[in-house]
C-alpha cells in the first residue's frame, strides 16, 4: 500500500447528507473481485443516464472537477451496506483524501485499509471549503498526514484529529497484512518451538 504522507489535489464538493455505499458504488457493479476496476462505477447512477450517456449535471462530469483527487462531503458519509467496494471505487477512480462532516463507522475503518484518508471537520469548516472549491477556479487542497492539517492556497488552515495507530498505519503504507508481515521472523521462530500437537498454519 502507498504510504501516505501528504496530498494536494482538486477538491469536488459533495456535500449531500447520508450519501450511502449504494449510491457510491451500485449493487449490480459488486460480482467483481479484485479492488481494481471500480474507477469507471463509481457514482454511476448519478453519473450516468439510462443509456450510459454522462449526465452532464452531475458535478463529477463538469470539466472544471475533472481530476479531482478530494472529496468534500456531508453528514454520514458511506452509510449504508458495510461493502468494502465503496471505498475500492473511490480510491480506483483517483480519490485520495475524504472531507466530511461526519462518515459511518464501517465505511470509515475500510478506508484505511486501501490508504484513503478520512477526515472529519465541523460541518461549518466543510461548508466554506465546499464553496471555496466552487468558487475558485484554481483552488487546491492539502492534506498533511504527518502535521494533522488541512490547508488551501486561500490562506485557510485547520487541524485534524485522527487515531494515532491508524495514522502510523497511512504514514508507513501498511494495512493489517503488511502490519503482520512486520513480525513474519518473529512468527517463524514462534512456528518452530510451537509443541507438534497444536495445529500449524504452514
Amino acid at each position: 500500500m502507498e504510504k501516505f504522507i501528504e496530498h494536494t489535489g482538486k477538491p469536488v464538493p459533495m456535500l449531500q447528507s447520508n450519501i450511502d455505499t449504494d449510491q457510491i458504488l451500485p449493487k449490480q457493479f459488486l460480482t467483481r473481485t479484485d479492488k481494481s476496476g471500480y474507477g469507471d462505477c463509481l457514482f454511476y447512477d448519478w453519473r450516468f443516464d439510462t443509456n450510459g450517456n454522462p449526465n452532464e449535471n452531475f458535478i463529477l462530469n463538469r470539466p472544471r472537477f475533472q481530476g479531482a483527487s478530494i472529496l468534500i462531503a456531508g453528514v454520514n458519509f458511506g452509510g449504508g451496506s458495510s461493502r468494502e467496494h465503496a471505498p475500492w471505487a473511490l480510491a480506483d477512480y483517483g480519490i485520495r483524501v475524504l472531507l466530511a462532516a461526519s462518515f459511518a463507522d464501517i465505511f470509515y475503518n475500510n478506508c484505511f485499509k486501501i490508504g484513503l484518508l478520512p477526515v472529519a471537520l465541523d460541518e461549518k469548516i466543510i461548508t466554506q471549503l465546499a464553496e471555496r472549491a466552487e468558487t475558485f477556479n484554481d483552488y487546491l487542497i492539502t492534506a498533511d498526514l504527518q502535521n494533522l492539517e488541512i490547508y488551501d492556497n486561500r490562506d485557510f488552515k485547520t487541524i485534524f484529529q485522527i487515531d494515532e495507530f491508524r495514522r502510523e498505519l497511512l504514514l508507513e503504507g501498511l494495512d493489517e497484512i503488511g502490519l503482520t508481515l512486520r513480525y513474519e521472523s518473529e512468527i517463524g521462530e514462534y512456528e518452530k518451538r510451537r509443541a507438534d500437537w497444536l495445529v500449524s498454519v504452514k
